[in-house]
């Protein structure tokens, strides 16, 4: 196949080169490393230097000299320049591999006034054996501590002010210093990255900030591995509850698409048991796209009608009248809505730590006041958002019926390869996600490759040349093979968990299972295929070695999640051989 129908778009992965020393391996790629492996186990997910831009995006340097050489150790070289506005970024690299040791140094001076929201070393230690292992950790101005990698996922930094990590894997200590600056740990998991990141300039401190012009900065990293005896080893992370079923399946409908002439006959070719019908009240929205709900739910009356409401929620507010003056306009426009999803306006933008929290009236009296609009109607809160914004704010979930939040796989990476890797998480994000829930109903939002809000900048990213691009809100494998067996993965991954409905994709537009024109998408079979599955138990559910295999009743998927397979996915009855599904729409 070719990479439009891989990829749906021409631009090409970034090439990658595998370097090695005897039993070491790492991987060059853009000008930095990743999966530093030794005899195999993996050590670091990756070493980079990057820069983000006043919205969390990342900048792509021109790299130029490029030098790969040496003999007793392998010595990397390049310059790398940063543009952001009129000022510029230059940024001399050494990189030193040797049988024993990595270190990967780097020296930037600004041309004009820099401005940026981090720039400098992150390095991601990988999350499979490590999430609740021991960790000891040195700080710059307090004694070292001995301490483990969170389990549950952490919603503010679990170490602060490091100097070192040192931890154990595979037979080896691995003891990874830093140089140069104030770093200190996110758990990255809670957007979905396989990893726990290490970065450069707290968050505490003001952001974006500026390098002045002429200003120089240096930083280095050095990892050093030796051997070990053996240690603890941690407990794998997984979420599983007895007699799983696989969830309903929903679809996220905007007032624009519900009044699509076709709407109802695309709903039907994909036969979802329920429809996520957005509705941004701070944003104008209301009555005309309540009708324009209603006017479907009239045309496909077997579909449960669910409604996404971004209420206002001013401080000073009369919560009581502004609820009862949604549930008049639902009335009005004739919507029967089989629940109620409140999400506070304000909260669809993140609070990162340090960070002043917006003003707005406690979830508590909003959520009672959405009960008493709307009686006798299923009520949900949680996030329209991602799982590191309800980790940070979490709902009262005694008051409500179901707990939900979203899921995106380019907030911090958007190649290939760490896209797929985003499927390591889930078990790791329910998890935790049940530890806030409890017993609460838990409903996983909108789950798509491209981000449809970005609550972390004042924007989604421009993606016009179509490429791989962090937090945009187009991203083309919507339009190919990987999306489909991303879904598929994804699929398998929750499936274990006991949600009660997921929400893989919106009827069109690029998050959508259909082009604009009412084609379909190669992931709209998948979609199909697994709407199809809703209450079936669940009886075998796996990602492992570049493979998903889910078996739900009798039916069973797999998908190839690696280029090499095609992303190429099946569905057959369990002991049946059947042909691939991946084109099979009308």
């Amino acid at each position: 196949m070719d990479a439009r129908a891989l990829y749906g778009t021409d631009v090409p992965p970034d090439p990658a080169q595998r370097l090695t020393r005897g039993p070491v391996s790492v991987t060059l790629e853009g000008g930095n490393l990743r999966h530093l492996r030794v005899n195999g186990a993996e050590m670091i997910r990756a070493v980079a230097f990057l820069v983000r831009d006043r919205d969390w995006g990342t900048l792509t340097p021109t790299i130029r000299d490029l030098r790969i050489a040496g003999d007793d150790e392998t010595r990397i070289t390049y310059a790398a320049q940063y543009q952001a506005g009129g000022a510029h970024l230059d940024v001399s690299v050494v990189i030193t591999l040797s049988d024993t040791a990595l270190r990967f140094q780097a020296e930037a001076r600004a041309t004009g006034d820099f401005e940026t929201n981090r720039t400098g070393f992150t390095v991601l230690h990988p999350i499979s054996g490590v999430a609740g292992a021991p960790l000891r950790v040195e700080h710059g101005s307090s004694p070292a501590e001995d301490t483990c990698f969170p389990a549950l996922i952490e919603p503010w930094q679990p170490f602060q002010d490091i100097t070192a990590l040192i931890h154990q894997t595979g037979g080896l200590q691995v003891e990874c210093r830093f140089e140069g600056d104030v770093f200190e740990m996110e758990d990255q998991r809670q957007w979905g990255d396989a990893s726990f990141k290490t970065y450069v300039r707290p968050l505490a401190l003001p952001w974006p900030y500026q390098i002045a012009d002429g200003a120089v900065m240096r930083q280095a990293v050095q990892i050093r591995w030796t051997p070990a005896m053996a240690g603890q080893e941690a407990e794998p992370i997984t979420c599983a509850v007895p007699d799983a079923r696989f969830p309903e399946t929903a679809l996220l409908l905007t007032g624009a698409e519900a009044a699509r002439p076709d709407a109802a006959a695309l709903l039907r070719q994909i036969a979802p048991q329920r429809l996520l019908c957005h509705l941004d009240t701070a944003a104008g929205q209301g009555v005309p796209e309540l009708r324009a709900f209603a006017a479907l739910q009239a045309q496909v009356p077997e579909m449960a009608f669910d409604l996404e409401l971004i209420a206002r929620c001013p401080v000073e507010g009369d919560l009581a009248a502004e609820f009862a003056g949604y549930a008049r306009d639902v009335a009005a426009a004739g919507l029967r809505p089989a629940s109620v999803m409140v999400c506070p306006a304000v909260d669809r933008q993140s609070t990162p730590p340090g960070s002043a929290w917006p003003s707005c009236p406690p979830l508590e009296a909003i959520h009672a006041a959405a009960r008493q609009a709307f009686p006798g109607i299923t009520l949900g809160g949680g996030m329209a958002s991602f799982f590191p914004e309800l980790n940070r704010k979490r709902p009262p979930v005694g008051m409500l019926d179901f707990v939900t939040h979203g899921f995106c796989p380019i907030v911090h990476a958007a190649d290939d390869l760490s896209v797929m890797e985003t499927l390591e998480t889930l078990p790791h994000i329910l998890r935790s996600a049940r530890a806030i829930l409890g017993e609460c109903t838990y409903r996983l939002g909108p789950s798509t490759i491209a981000m449809r809000q970005n609550p972390y900048g004042s924007r989604t990213i421009p993606n016009p040349g179509r490429g791989r691009v962090c937090m945009a809100d187009d991203d083309p494998r919507q339009d190919g093979a990987f999306a489909a067996a991303w879904t598929l993965g994804f699929a398998t991954g929750i499936a274990p968990a006991g949600v009660q409905v997921w929400t893989p994709a919106g009827l069109t537009g690029p998050r959508g299972l259909f082009r604009d024109d009412g084609s379909p998408r190669p992931v709209a079979a998948v979609v199909r295929a697994l709407a199809a599955c809703a209450g079936q138990p669940v009886r075998r559910a796996e990602v492992a070695a570049g493979r998903a295999r889910l078996q739900c009743g009798d039916q069973v998927f797999t998908a190839d999640l690696t280029p090499e397979g095609a992303f190429g996915w099946t569905a057959a009855m369990a002991g049946d051989l059947q042909p691939p599904l991946q084109s099979s729409m009308p």
